[in-house]
């Protein structure tokens, strides 16, 4: 077993919206002023690659790289989790943070209008978080 099938395997079961690693990256981005914040509960769909989704969006290329960039620095200083992988950063349209178990997309609204992310998980149960 891979370091990361022992990581999902140990942490799917107890990941909820109260958990730690989720209300830091709620945080982080409403500290950089994300807008839109939701967050979709992928645990119930079988074909979902993880169990989160958290969805915000930012009004220039400069707020999208600052939240892409202060989420990573807070939940590694917080909870000391390093994201497993993200991309995106050179188009600077649609940032993705992989978590592994919660997957974090900081979107322009242009390119979150396009991709239209909640409509294609639209049997995952939404919630918003904004202020």
């Amino acid at each position: 077993m891979t370091a990361l099938e022992s990581r999902k395997k140990n942490t799917s079961t107890r990941l909820t919206r109260n958990s730690k690693i989720f209300k830091a990256i709620i945080n982080a981005i409403h500290e950089k002023k994300g807008e839109n914040v939701i967050s979709l509960d992928l645990r119930k769909i079988p074909e979902a690659v993880a169990d989160f989704f958290i969805i915000c969006q930012a009004n220039s290329n400069t707020q999208l790289k600052a939240i892409a960039d202060f989420v990573e620095f807070d939940v590694k200083e917080k909870c000391g989790e390093a994201a497993y992988k993200h991309e995106g950063r050179q188009a600077q349209q649609w940032i993705l943070i992989d978590y592994v178990n919660i997957v974090v997309h900081v979107m322009l609204p242009e390119t979150r209008k396009f991709y239209q992310l909640e409509e294609m998980w639209s049997d995952a149960p939404g919630m918003e978080h904004n202020d």
